[in-house]
C-alpha cells in the first residue's frame, strides 16, 4: 500500500462516511489497496483528507461490517481481500499467504485452532441482499415471530433440496425437522431416544459436543474401537452384545476428531450389525459436504433408512451464525416425542438464518458459498500437510476442515502446553476421548483463523511444539 491513501470520494448523495467506505471498496476491487495492506490510522486519514475523526471512524466501522477489513485493537485495520460480494464460487479472494502474518492476526493474541468452523468467506453483501429481498417480499415478518416447532415449510423445502443435491439423500420436506444448529440437534435426539443412565455406543474418540450432551443428560458413552475406516464391525457387535445398548452415535464421514471416512462396504457392515442387534443409528453427517466429490460414500441413512436418524449441519459447511441443521427420522422414532423435545429445549427454531438459507438455495448463493468454503479448505489442508508433514495423518478427504495428529496422551498434552505458551489454542486431548484405549492425538481445526497467514503461523507453532524436546516441568532439564 502507498504511504498515504488518498481516496477519490464519490460526490453526494449519501452520508460522507458511507461515500468514504464506497471509495475504500472501489480501491480494493481495483487493486489500489491489495489484500493484507494496513490502512492509515483514523486520525491520520482524517488529517490528510480534512475530515472529522468521527467521519473516518464511522467509515472504518462500516467497512468492517461489509467484510472489507479486519480491525485489531492496538494493531490497526487491515484489508481483508477483494470484494466479498459472492456471486459465483470463484469470487472468494482470501488474504494470500504472501502477506505478513501480522496482517491477519496481531502478535500477542492467541490463535484458536479449537473451533471446527468453515473458513470465513465474504458473506456481508450476500446477507444484505437476502435480508433486503425478504423485507421487500414481506417474508421478513416471520423473523420476529414464533414459528412452528419443526420450522418453516419453505426452509424445510430448501433443506430437502440441499440434502438431495449436496448429500445425495432424498427426503420429503414434511419429514425434515429444523434445528438450532448441530449441537441442539444432538441434544434433542439423544434426549428423545435415551433415558438417564442409558449407554450410547460411539467411536472410541468422538465429537466433543456429543460428550458434553451425554454428560449433561446423564448418559454413558461407550467407545468402540476404530481402524483406518472408522468403527470396526466386530468391535461394534461385541459392544452391542455386552451393553445391550439401543443407540449408536457415529460420524462416518470425516470423523470428528480423526477425519476417517467409512467405505461403502464398511457402512454396509455397520448397517447389518445395527439390524441384527436392533440399534438405532444416529448419523452425524456434518462434514459430508467436504467429502471428495468423486468418491462420496452413501450416507448410512440411505443404506438403513428404517433405523437411522440423520443429522446434516448447515452451520458446518456454509455459515456458523445461521445456527441451522436438519434432522430426518426413521419410522421407529416417534416424531411427537422429538417435537416435545423442541418445545422443551427452545420452543421453536429461529427463523432468520433458515430463511436466508432458503433464499440462497433458490438463487444459487448457497452453492457458491459452499464451493468457496471447500476451495479454501483444500488450500488450508495442503498448507497443513506441507508444514506438519508426517506428523499429520492423511485426512479422509482433500478438503477436511480438521486434521488429526496422532500422539500419545502425554505427548499430546505436552504439545498442547507448548503451543499454548506460544499463543495457539488446541482442543485438550482428553476432550474427545471416550474409552481408555481411545484414539490419542490432537485435532487441528483449520477454519477458525481469519486468513492463511494466521493459520500458517499457527501451524508452524504446532509443528515446533510437536518437535519440542521433552523437558522436566520442574527443573527445565532436557
Amino acid at each position: 500500500m502507498p504511504p498515504i491513501w488518498r481516496p477519490d470520494i464519490p460526490p453526494p448523495p449519501g452520508p460522507l462516511y458511507s461515500r468514504l467506505t464506497d471509495a475504500l471498496e472501489r480501491d480494493i476491487a481495483t487493486g489500489i489497496l491489495p489484500a493484507g495492506s494496513r490502512l492509515p490510522a483514523q486520525r491520520d486519514l482524517a488529517h490528510t483528507l480534512g475530515l472529522s475523526v468521527g467521519t473516518v471512524t464511522k467509515a472504518y466501522a462500516e467497512a468492517e461490517r461489509r467484510g472489507l477489513l479486519l480491525a485489531h485493537v492496538g494493531r490497526g485495520s487491515f484489508i481483508r481481500g477483494a470484494s466479498p460480494d459472492i456471486t459465483i464460487a470463484t469470487s472468494f479472494d482470501p488474504v494470500p499467504s504472501t502477506s505478513t502474518p501480522e496482517a491477519g492476526h496481531p502478535r500477542g493474541a492467541s490463535i484458536d485452532l479449537r473451533c471446527n468452523i468453515p473458513p470465513r468467506v465474504g458473506l456481508s453483501r450476500a446477507l444484505e441482499r437476502a435480508v433486503a429481498d425478504l423485507a421487500t417480499t414481506g417474508e421478513l415478518d416471520f423473523a420476529v415471530q414464533y414459528i412452528q416447532a419443526s420450522g418453516l415449510r419453505s426452509v424445510r423445502e430448501a433443506g430437502a433440496t440441499w440434502l438431495a443435491r449436496r448429500h445425495g439423500l432424498a427426503c420429503d420436506p414434511a419429514d425434515l425437522i429444523q434445528c438450532n444448529g448441530g449441537q441442539h440437534a444432538i441434544t434433542l435426539v439423544l434426549s428423545s431416544l435415551c433415558r438417564p443412565g442409558d449407554i450410547v455406543l460411539c467411536e472410541s474418540a468422538t465429537f466433543y459436543g456429543a460428550c458434553t450432551a451425554a454428560e449433561h443428560m446423564g448418559l454413558t458413552l461407550r467407545g468402540v474401537a476404530m481402524d483406518e475406516e472408522g468403527l470396526i464391525p466386530s468391535a461394534l457387535e461385541r459392544a452391542a452384545i455386552e451393553t445391550r445398548a439401543r443407540v449408536l452415535f457415529t460420524v462416518p464421514t470425516l470423523q470428528n476428531p480423526t477425519t476417517r471416512t467409512m467405505s461403502p462396504s464398511r457402512r454396509q457392515d455397520i448397517a447389518r450389525i445395527a439390524r441384527q442387534h436392533d440399534l438405532t443409528i444416529f448419523e452425524d453427517d456434518a462434514y459430508y459436504i467436504y467429502a471428495d466429490p468423486a468418491d462420496r460414500p452413501p450416507p448410512l441413512a440411505a443404506i438403513a433408512p428404517e433405523r437411522t436418524v440423520y443429522l446434516a449441519s448447515i452451520s458446518k459447511g456454509i455459515c456458523p451464525g445461521f445456527r441451522l441443521a436438519f434432522v430426518t427420522l426413521p419410522p421407529n422414532v416417534a416424531r411427537e416425542k422429538i417435537m416435545r423435545g423442541i418445545r422443551a429445549l427452545g420452543y421453536c427454531p429461529p427463523a432468520l438464518g433458515g430463511m436466508i438459507f432458503a433464499r440462497w438455495v433458490a438463487d444459487g448463493t448457497a452453492d457458491a458459498v459452499a464451493d468457496a468454503v471447500q476451495a479454501e479448505t483444500a488450500t488450508r489442508v495442503s498448507m497443513a500437510r506441507q508444514i506438519l508433514g508426517p506428523a499429520m495423518n492423511n485426512p479422509g478427504a482433500a478438503r477436511s476442515p480438521h486434521v488429526w495428529v496422532p500422539l500419545s496422551p502425554l505427548a499430546a498434552q505436552r504439545t498442547l502446553n507448548h503451543a499454548l505458551r506460544a499463543g495457539v489454542e488446541l482442543t485438550p486431548p482428553e476432550a474427545c476421548s471416550v474409552s481408555r484405549d481411545a484414539e490419542s492425538g490432537l485435532r487441528i481445526c483449520l477454519g477458525a483463523p481469519d486468513d492463511r497467514p494466521t493459520l500458517e503461523r499457527a501451524l508452524h507453532i504446532v509443528r515446533d511444539a510437536i518437535q519440542a524436546p521433552v523437558t522436566s516441568e520442574a527443573t527445565g532439564i532436557v
